[in-house]
This record gives C-alpha cells, structure tokens and sequence, in this order.
C-alpha cells in the first residue's frame, strides 16, 4: 500500500473547534509558538556552533572535533525515529520541548567548567538525546495548531522567527563575550532557557489538535484504516518512493553542507584567537539570509514553486564551495555565508512541507519526518569525520571544494520527487 499524496483533511476545522476550549485563545498560542522559536534559536542547541570554536582554543584538533561530532550525530540518529513515534502517539508534546531543553543547557555549562574530553564526549551524548526529541514536539504542535492548510505558510513563520532569534541572540553572545567572557555567555543561555521554557508552556494544551499533529485523515483515520486494513508504519513510509527519494537527496546535501560552517568557525578561530567573536560573525550572516529565505517561502509555497526553489537551494552548495576554495581572505565569509544562509534556510522550512503532503492522511507525519531527519541526519554526521581526514591531509580549501561538490548528487536523486498536490 502506497501513501496517497494528497487527501483532503479537517484539521484546519479540528483546530478552530478546539481553539475555543483550551485554557487561551488561539491567537495566543500563535504568539506562544512565536516565541517559542524566537527563544529555541539558543536554548535548543547549547554553544551551537560556538562549541567547536571555543574547544579549538583548548587544543582540539580538527580530528577530535570531528569525531565529537559524529558521535553525537549517530546517538541522535538512533533516538530520531523513537521520538517521531513518541510524538505520533504523545498527548504531552509542550514535556518533550521542555525537558531537552533544560538538560541542553546544563551539558552546555559542563563543556564550558570542564572542556576535558569526556565530560565533553559525555555531557553532548546525553544533549544528543534530548535535541532529537524537540523538533517532531515543536513540528507536531505547530500543525496541531494550525492545520495542514496553513501549515506551510506557519512553518516559514516559525523559522522567521526562529532566525531573527539566532540574530539577535547571536550579537548577544558576541557582546556578552567581548565585556564579560564566559560568564555572559553563560547567563545569557540561562535567559534563552528560561524563556523558550516560558513560551512552551504558554502554549494552551486545548490549542493542539493531536489527531492534525499526526498527519490523520478526515474522521481520524489513517489511509490504511480506509483502504480495510493496516500496514506497519514503517512499511507505509518504506514503500512511498517519493518520500524515499526526497530523503536520499537530502542525505547527499547534509554530506556535503554540514562540515563547512563548522570548518570555517575553525580555520579563522584559530588564526584570529577570538573563538566566540569569530564565531559570531561567520553565523550571523547566514543567519540574515535564512531570514529572508523564512519570509520568501509562504510566497514560494503560495506561488506553487517549492520544486524549483528546492532545486535553487541545493545549487547554492557547490557555489559555496568554488568560492571558499578559491578565497583564503576572511571577506569571503560573507558570499560563503549568505548562500548558506539561504540553501539550508529554505530547506529546512520546506522539508517537512513536502514530508506533510507526501504522507497526509497517514497518520504517521512525525514519525515519517524524523525518518527523513534520520537518514539527512546520517549524511551530516557521516561528513564530519570524512571532513576531519580532508582537512588534515590536503587542507581546508580543498575540503570545501570536494564538499560543495556532492551537491550534484543531491539534486540529481531530488529530480524525480513530485510534490504531493501537484506543485511543481
């Protein structure tokens, strides 16, 4: 059985029902969820990418950081898809954002007291574990809430938010950094905890349909249960070549675009021995850039041209690539950091977009997203050691050539994939 692609829901009917019986009104939870994601910018990666700059001041090697990295990366992908399946049948979505959230930010404290290897290795372990379980939490309730109609348009919400939180948290990293160190770093990832903590719970538990959260059809059904019977959910997502496809490419885009970000905070983290300044900088651009991309893809997804768009962001990478390679000079950050900025910031709003209309009705959304998350996941933390090895033995340029290259791949598995209501 083959999970149609598009199916007509109530779930935008569902939600304006159950908005009138929580504890709040709709529209403040909206706000809530606002501000969930403004706030989640920090709070839900710890040092982010601040970690690897900081630590490569303490005499990490590339090797090391990319084995940290890996390690973590696997741990999260064996998490990935319980806590799809946990978000699926979950009524306590707000506890599964709450928690990682706080435990986050204590392992991110330990790394800072005590940069020894295995309070490190341990504590982002553990961290590993709890940052699987927020997105599915935060994606589930964000269409619980608004349903699949507006889904599309209350992702790139989401992550306008999300981004302009990165920004603004990230110029207050750096000047925390520049006039009081490590102690306002640290105080500064306490506020952004208690916040984002404040804003999940801000969320009306009435506001969240759960049945819309997992992707059900009309009546609360799942396709299988219409067509008279039922296919394990695994198998369902197994045999939906559209979905598996997608996922390939993805896989083939994260292997080349994760290290590079990473790469660059510790090639001029090094040179310029200011780890979180540095640091601050190269994220910030990409971050304005996902901003405009998180603002531009409710019209990309009105406009009917999520394909092409797609397509537009997978190309960024190879460019990023040719021009890291052939620059040495800091400047070229900031071409390098905008195309970042907005491949992986349209990727990452319009991934669990088509994951929506290429499982709708199915009734296993979350799970079948943190099944794409799983295998891009893969492709990510794959790359980090494969990075390490290249920037040891032939150097950075090299590397980020080589990297931006496997782009290529990712769009040719991409071609075939076919949005699930016909865009194209």
């Amino acid at each position: 059985m083959t999970v149609p692609r598009a199916l007509s829901t109530n779930a935008a009917s569902n939600v304006a029902r159950t908005a009138t019986t929580g504890n709040a009104p709709a529209g403040a939870s909206l706000m809530a969820l606002a501000m969930l994601n403004f706030f989640l910018a920090d709070a839900r990666d710890g040092l982010g990418p601040f970690l690897d700059a900081y630590l490569s001041t303490k005499g990490w090697r590339p090797m090391d950081l990319g084995l940290l990295a890996t390690a973590c990366g696997v741990i999260g992908l064996l998490a990935g898809l319980p806590a799809g399946a946990l978000a699926d049948r979950s009524r306590h979505k707000r506890a599964m954002i709450v928690l990682p959230v706080a435990f986050i930010t204590l392992g991110a404290f330990l790394c800072i007291a005590w940069p020894e290897r295995w309070v490190v290795f341990g504590s982002q372990a553990l961290a590993a574990v709890a940052g699987v379980l927020i997105m599915p939490a935060l994606v589930g309730i964000t269409l619980g809430v608004v349903g699949s109609d507006r889904f599309g348009a209350q992702l790139g919400k989401n992550e306008a938010y999300n981004h302009a939180g990165n920004i603004v948290l990230l110029g207050g990293t750096w000047a925390a950094s520049v006039w009081f160190g490590l102690p306002g770093v640290a105080a500064l990832m306490m506020v952004t905890t208690v916040a984002a903590i404040a804003a999940t719970l801000a969320i009306a538990p009435g506001t969240i349909d759960h049945a819309a959260a997992r992707g059900l059809a009309a009546g609360g059904e799942t396709v299988g249960e219409q067509a008279g019977g039922k296919a394990p959910p695994l198998r369902t997502l197994y045999r939906n070549k559209p979905l598996l496809l997608l996922s390939v490419s993805l896989l083939l885009f994260h292997f080349g675009n994760a290290p590079l970000a990473r790469l660059i905070a510790q090639q001029f983290a090094v040179q310029m021995q200011k780890p979180f300044e540095t640091t601050a900088v190269i994220t910030m651009v990409s971050q304005l850039a996902a901003l405009a991309a998180a603002l531009a893809a409710p019209w990309i997804i009105r406009r009917n041209v999520v394909r092409l768009a797609v397509v537009l962001a997978m190309l960024s990478l190879p460019l990023r690539g040719v021009l890291a390679w052939a620059y040495a000079d800091f400047a070229m950050i900031y071409p390098v950091q905008l195309l970042d900025g907005v491949g992986v910031g349209l990727l990452g709003i319009l991934t669990p977009f088509l994951v929506e209309r290429l499982t709708r009705g199915s009734g296993h959304f979350n799970l079948a997203l943190a099944a794409v998350m799983m295998v891009q996941g893969l492709g990510a933390a794959s790359s980090n050691v494969v990075a390490g090895y290249l920037v040891t033995r032939y150097g950075y340029p090299v590397t980020y050539l080589l990297h931006g290259a496997v782009a290529l791949a990712a769009l040719a598995a991409f071609m075939p994939v076919q949005r699930g209501d016909g865009g194209r």
